[in-house]
């Protein structure tokens, strides 16, 4: 059930904007400034994705945690005496914590630094000696993240190659969208593909955001010298926060997320929240305070609106990629996913109609990716299993091979070509390409699984009770498997087997018909012929259409 996890995600964005609001209040000293700070970062429409969305837990709590250990380090630096310990331990503390959720959070021995500015603290060798803990964790983690970004393939997986030159432009775009949605956020996507280079280079609008880059940079020069703490502090420590995320070096295939801006906006925020709180607190200004604050009040009101509306896109998948769609028609990624997302919806159809839509939309937006892109392998895979769902067996292996052409290392295309040969009783084929794609991807509990089937299909029951077990070792969730041991122990007669295996496979998927029915057979044979009648009523209730007719009246007798 999803409710839990959003509204833990919530609880954690919550407690985060309090403490946004704490700290604010602890640098600027001034409510108006630190309620105008927590009052952008809570309802800010940039931050929705990593609220809205499950696996964006992450932010929220390394953001909860990253600015408990910026407020700690602000108690450390004021406290006196033996407390200067226990809060400078307590930041650690926080920090390490903040590491552990997403490990963005090593820029904080420099975001520390510029505390220790905005603090006026004296330039002596104790200020960078209290760094070193911080730097050393940050070292640490970042090792660690470099080498599972590595070890998944993230860095430098895109389609298109860029020159440091164009990377730099790209950085400077990034840069600059995210200071403009900052103010106005419209036309957010989940999804922000990088630009084609449809003449082989780079469109030169790109470069142009050098300009916007230099721009920060000279705002930030001139609050410098003028010593205006907040706005450098600010500028420095948004610009600490985003650095490592504008995509220098291409990370995975987005060049701007939304997720992206949770933390570095708190410094944007933050100058935001000391510009009104002038109009209350200097005396000049104080004359034009209402028209500032009814100013604010209705620009919130508008960022609330768009939050409202942006958490409707993110509803569901169906929603979320039909957003990306509309957005971003160009883009192969939000097609395929779409196509994909009907696709896994077409064996839970409980009526011709619904099987009918969902088979149209998946063809439907697969072919839209394909179009787009020929060579994404992604579409061709998805669109070979669907062309199979639909017994069009022949068409889905010209789709296959097509898709190996592509990558002819891919597990996933051997095991889909194992699936075809299985059903077309190659089985010499149907063997080599289970095993090839068992070889090239050992974690791949589907190809167990199906690799199980085959073996159950070729008379080696044994065999295939072994490939299960690993099959629900690596994804211990899955019914199927569960499911298909649970029939081969009820062939062999091991009841009792059998029993728990189709305990599980309901435990997993309470409302899939066809494993009531397959556990009807096992009641008969352990003679309970009451059960088994049952369990072939509940699968039809369930709307499964295959029942023996012959069978099911043989229980009414």
């Amino acid at each position: 059930e999803p409710f839990i996890y959003h509204f833990d995600s919530l609880i954690f964005h919550i407690l985060t904007t309090i403490a946004v609001y704490i700290f604010a209040k602890m640098l600027t000293k001034s409510m108006v400034a630190a309620g105008v700070t927590a009052l952008l970062f809570g309802i800010h429409p940039m931050h929705v994705e990593s609220v809205a969305w499950a696996a964006g837990r992450k932010d929220v709590i390394y953001g909860l945690f990253y600015v408990l250990s910026c407020i700690s380090y602000l108690y450390y630096l004021r406290a006196v005496g033996n407390k200067k310990i226990g809060w400078y331990a307590g930041m650690l503390v926080m920090f390490v914590l903040s590491l552990l959720a997403k490990p963005v959070a090593v820029t904080l021995p420099v975001a520390l630094f510029l505390i220790d500015y905005f603090e006026k603290r004296k330039l002596y060798y104790w200020l960078f000696l209290d760094k070193v803990p911080g730097f050393a964790l940050s070292i640490f983690f970042g090792l660690l993240s470099i080498r599972a970004q590595q070890k998944f393939g993230a860095y430098d997986n895109l389609d298109i190659t860029f020159t440091p030159i164009e990377r730099l432009a790209l950085g400077c775009y990034a840069l600059c969208t995210y200071l403009w949605k900052a103010v106005w956020p419209v036309k957010l996507c989940n999804f922000y593909p990088y630009p084609g280079k449809p003449t082989g280079s780079l469109p030169s609008v790109y470069y142009s955001y050098v300009f916007g880059a230099l721009a920060l940079a000279g705002a930030f020069a001139w609050a410098f010298i003028k010593k205006n703490r907040v706005v450098v502090f600010g500028i420095a420590f948004f610009m600490v926060n985003i650095f490592l995320l504008l995509q220098f070096k291409p990370v995975g295939a987005a060049i701007v997320a939304d997720r992206y801006s949770y933390i570095p906006y708190l410094g944007l925020f933050l100058m935001a929240g000391w510009g009104i709180s002038l109009f209350f607190e200097n005396r000049q200004l104080q004359s034009k305070r209402y028209i500032v604050l009814a100013g604010f009040l209705v620009y919130c009101a508008v960022l609330g609106v768009m939050s409202n509306d942006r958490c409707k896109d993110w509803y569901d998948s169906i929603t979320l990629w039909r957003d990306e769609v509309e957005k971003h028609p160009e883009s192969p990624n939000a097609y395929n996913n779409l196509g994909a997302i009907y696709s896994d919806q077409l064996p839970g159809s409980k009526t011709p109609q619904e099987r009918k839509k969902n088979y149209d939309s998946s063809m439907y937006y697969l072919n839209a990716a394909i179009s787009i892109k020929p060579d994404f392998i992604n579409s061709l895979i998805c669109l070979g299993i669907l062309e199979r769902t639909n017994g069009e067996i022949d068409k889905a292996e010209q789709t296959l091979y097509k898709a190996r052409a592509v990558d002819k290392k891919n597990a996933e295309v051997f095991l889909e070509l194992g699936v075809i040969y299985s059903i077309k009783k190659q089985y010499d084929s149907g063997a080599y390409c289970f095993r090839n794609a068992i070889a090239l991807k050992p974690f791949f509990p589907e190809a167990y699984s199906n690799y199980a089937n085959f073996l159950d299909i070729t008379n080696q029951p044994d065999s295939s009770l072994k490939e299960y077990a690993i099959a629900i070792e690596q994804n211990p969730d899955a019914y199927i498997p569960y499911l298909n041991r649970a029939r081969i122990y009820t062939r062999q007669a091991k009841y009792a087997e059998a029993m728990k295996d189709f305990a599980k496979a309901i435990e997993k998927s309470p409302e899939m018909a066809e494993i009531f029915y397959s556990r009807s057979k096992c009641y008969l044979g352990m003679g309970n012929k009451a059960l088994a009648l049952a369990d072939v009523k509940k699968s039809i209730s369930l709307g499964y259409t295959q029942v023996d007719q012959a069978y099911y009246q043989s229980l009414q007798q």
